[in-house]
């Protein structure tokens, strides 16, 4: 004999989504604001340059100013020092010469950190002096301050992430999820350079580029979304937004750098797409992908990652189909199907 299941009365059905999302806003919150309110150089990369003696001190003073703040290494000369910060080897250069001392910074890397460090630079230098700043990587002229490549990458992410939802939910057939999962990410690509580039003119770079970067972010989030749709159901839709958007997002250190985020999460996010992402497209837009070898390993093994799951798992009913059906129904059917 079935046992009947009654529905709780609305009232205690409110109580309970009230709950439940405050609690979910009193995670989210810190998830976002903890981070951003606790920016400063961890481990930051940074060299010095000029002669042994001065540039010894200057390294010391970098140390016990900021104790765990700098990775600091040194080079021969400022042309060294620029090298180094074309590779993406350094956010930024000490670089002591006859006129005293300049700082040599990349504000292409990092808006933020360029800021930063022109601030603090000034501590290190004699009093009553002046430092010089050159910007050896600057932003594009259109995005003086970055701020226009970290809102336009929020758009990216999301709809990509929409797009994993969508072939998830609506498409049955592994074949063309596939397809649909590939030939949106050329699209998003394309256009999505496009939009940055040569529209609203805050890229600069090589188009395709810009559209191989954006193309792979793009699949890499709407497959691994598809792939645990796929696998998991309706939980792996929550567990790709929660994962790879929220947490994602939060810990991508895009408007600033992974490196002045509190650790470890400015590394773990660096695994996540989103922020691999970034990384990528910055490389490839301001250092001709100098420093992009791990953000194109951690988006290729995420793309690839969703791709299998979708490939693996065999023609089904859509994920949608279940939310019309009851709780149990829709468990012991998408047990039925995983257990082919």
């Amino acid at each position: 004999m079935d046992t009947v299941h009654r529905q709780p009365p609305p009232v205690a059905l409110a109580a309970v989504i009230g709950i439940v999302i405050v609690a979910f806003q009193a995670l989210l919150v810190p998830l976002f604001a903890g981070p951003a309110s606790h920016l400063a150089p961890r481990d930051l990369p940074v060299v010095v340059a000029g002669p042994a003696p001065a540039t010894a001190a200057i390294v010391d003073r970098l140390r016990t100013a900021e104790p765990g703040g700098f990775d600091v290494g040194t080079v021969a000369d400022a042309a060294a020092a620029d090298q180094a910060i074309r590779d993406r080897e350094a956010y930024a250069a000490f670089v002591v010469g006859p006129d005293g001392l300049a700082l040599h910074t990349a504000s292409g890397a990092s808006p933020t950190v360029a800021a930063l460090l022109t601030q603090a630079v000034q501590q290190l230098a004699p009093a009553g002096t002046t430092v010089n700043v050159v910007d050896v990587v600057p932003t594009d002229p259109d995005d003086p301050r970055g701020a226009g490549f970290a809102s336009g990458f929020l758009p990216l992410a999301l709809t990509s992430l929409l797009a994993g939802l969508a072939f998830a939910l609506a498409v049955r057939r592994r074949g063309a999820r596939l397809a649909g999962l590939v030939g949106y990410a050329a699209l998003a690509g394309l256009v999505g350079a496009a939009v940055l580039q040569f529209w609203l003119g805050i890229l600069p770079g090589t188009y395709l580029d810009n559209a191989g970067a954006i193309a792979l972010l793009a699949l890499a989030v709407s497959a691994a979304t598809t792939g645990l749709g796929a696998v998991l159901g309706r939980v792996g839709l929550v567990l790709a937004a929660l994962l790879i958007f929220l947490v994602g997002n939060a810990l991508s250190g895009i408007p600033a750098a992974p490196e002045l985020l509190p650790q470890p999460w400015g590394a773990f996010g660096q695994l996540l797409p989103i922020g691999a992402g970034g990384t990528l497209l910055r490389s490839v837009a301001y250092f001709d992908g100098a420093g992009a070898t791990g953000a194109w390993f951690v988006l290729g093994a995420w793309a690839v990652a969703g791709l299998v799951l979708v490939a693996l798992r065999r023609g089904e009913r859509p994920v949608l189909a279940y939310a019309e059906e009851s709780p149990r129904e829709a468990v012991h059917k998408l047990g039925d199907s995983a257990a082919e």
